[in-house]
């Protein structure tokens, strides 16, 4: 295969649909957050992925999982940690069974500030991708992510 070869190209092109629809995406839900709850994306991002832990075994994420499930590297997602921590939306103890282990866990002005963001974040997100499957290049994405949707959903 050579820089040239079509099937290259065609790859190329379809990697550059999906960079620009995760642009519009992020950056609709971006401003979106900030305008109505001064939150970012990915603090959105790192609230709902706490939120989401539980007491049981394996409950409770490690700093590299979060930061594998917010896409970010273990030191920015640290420094995001420290900063909601900073406002109150987070808190940070000991692993009672491991004490090198540190959990983090969403408060409740968190958890609080999570639910009223959800609504402002799923319709940024739904009007994002309205608009994007109106463009015959991004259509055939937004289509893929809805059917990622259907199936994700249970019966």
């Amino acid at each position: 295969m050579t820089a040239t070869d079509p099937a290259m190209t065609a790859l190329a092109h379809s990697w550059s649909a999906l960079s620009l629809l995760h642009g519009r995406i992020e950056s609709r839900v971006e401003r979106a957050l900030q305008t109505k709850h001064r939150l970012s994306a990915r603090e959105y991002s790192l609230l709902d992925v706490l939120s989401r832990q539980h007491d049981g075994e394996g409950g409770h994420l490690q700093m590299r999982q979060v930061a594998d499930s917010v896409v970010l590297s273990q030191s920015a997602t640290t420094r995001l940690v420290t900063r909601l921590e900073d406002r109150g939306l987070l808190s940070r103890y000991l692993c009672p069974t491991d004490r090198r282990g540190i959990y983090t866990d969403v408060t409740q002005a968190g958890m609080r500030l999570l639910e009223e963001a959800r609504p402002t974040h799923n319709t940024a997100l739904r009007e994002a991708l309205d608009e994007a499957a109106a463009e015959p290049a991004l259509a055939p994405l937004v289509h893929a992510v809805q059917r990622l949707q259907s199936s994700a959903q249970p019966a």
